[in-house]
């Protein structure tokens, strides 16, 4: 009897994989320096390294060891959508032919049979998307870990035809994911035709409590379904107000800033009139087209948050802008063509690249980074494809 009870415990022995018995610290370090596919495949080994992998701690120590380590993760730039559907692809700015890492179509469950579902904008590995035609709708989708959380519907009921201004973006504060919903409701006092700017309605959506509560905004004009920038832990729209002084009205134009931490709004001032926003390293840039299509100039903050501090840097009269889509980490700027085709212009030589792509009104690009977020969502709601 005995004998039979250890030839059970031996047997038992030789079936456990000798990566078992290593600490879980050697197995973390090890599992930081993998592909995320391959992490993601080891989740499947055995419920220890299932339990490690989705643990929120070595989600966010994976996430860190991505943007410190000198590897291609650090230099992808996420281009998309090309077309109608939803497929993006991730290219490495390091390959000077800027070869394609990956690429990834959108998931059958987030398609719809009217509308554009398009990118509002990537945060940590992840995709804020929303659709044209039905704006009380927002998914958040990791394409690479293979999952989506479907958002619950705002407080405030919107009709499609309002055009709402999102954004998307990080609190490092709470490590919780933030979307954030203004939309201007221009409306007369019997409340049937648009005319003057009031309060816009600010909602935001929290990660952590799967809940949308509403926010206090100043009076403005959000423009709407304008790009937003996620910098320095706050969203970045284009707004303005109308004053009157003794001249009369004027318009001021500024940049409406939401601190994620906080929740709380500030303004920057411009120095003139914009079409758009970026993100421009750990400051922002702002775009300008002027009365021509082909003056387009390029106002870039210096000294984050001091509005002394805009310089325009750069005036193109020559190249058929028709808008810029956003700053490559080289300082190049992608611009889409007349015709859909982008090209990454070079501001110092005034030289551009056609990159073979075709892109169209809802065209994105932002850098990304792979990431495991979500893959311990399961509970909450995140569905696996």
């Amino acid at each position: 009897m005995s004998d039979n009870i250890n030839n059970n415990k031996n047997y038992n022995l030789i079936l456990r994989s000798p990566w078992e018995y290593l600490p879980d610290e050697i197995v973390t370090n090890i599992f930081l320096r993998l592909p995320i596919k391959s992490i993601i495949i080891c989740t499947s080994v055995s419920k220890t390294w299932k339990s490690l992998i989705q643990n929120p701690t070595f989600i966010s120590n994976h996430l860190h060891h991505s943007y410190t380590t000198t590897t291609n993760n650090h230099n992808l730039l996420l281009i998309g959508p090309h077309t109608k559907e939803l497929v993006c692809a991730l290219h490495n700015e390091d390959d000077p032919y800027f070869g394609q890492h990956t690429r990834f179509d959108c998931h059958p469950a987030l398609r719809f049979d009217s509308g554009i579902l398009y990118l509002v904008s990537t945060c940590n590995g992840l995709l804020c998307l929303s659709n044209t035609h039905d704006i009380n709708r927002f998914f958040l989708l990791n394409p690479c870990g293979r999952k989506f959380v479907e958002l619950p519907s705002p407080n405030v009921t919107l009709h499609n035809y309002f055009e709402p201004s999102l954004g998307f973006g990080y609190d490092s504060k709470t490590n919780d994911y933030k979307v954030v919903r203004a939309v201007s409701l221009m409306l007369t006092e019997d409340g049937s035709v648009f005319q003057n700017p009031q309060t816009p309605v600010v909602e935001v959506y929290s990660l952590s409590t799967g809940q949308w509560k509403m926010l206090s905004a100043p009076v403005c004009f959000v423009y709407g379904r304008q790009k937003q920038a996620f910098v320095n832990g706050a969203l970045h729209w284009l707004a303005s107000r109308s004053t009157t002084t003794n001249d009369g009205k004027n318009e001021v134009h500024f940049v409406l800033v939401l601190d994620l931490g906080d929740e709380v709004f500030r303004e920057i001032l411009l120095p003139e009139n914009c079409s758009s926003v970026s993100v421009y390293g750990n400051s922002i840039a702002m775009f300008q087209r002027g009365s021509y299509e082909c003056i387009f100039n390029i106002w870039v903050m210096k000294e984050y948050g001091v509005a002394s501090s805009w310089m325009k840097v750069h005036q193109n009269r020559t190249l058929p802008i028709q808008r810029a889509v956003g700053f490559r980490r080289n300082g190049e700027v992608v611009l889409q063509m007349f015709g859909g085709s982008l090209v990454s212009w070079n501001p110092e030589s005034q030289k551009n690249k056609d990159l073979g792509i075709i892109g169209f009104s809802f065209t994105f690009v932002g850098y990304y980074v792979e990431s495991l977020v979500l893959l311990d969502k399961t509970a909450n709601g995140a569905v696996t494809y």
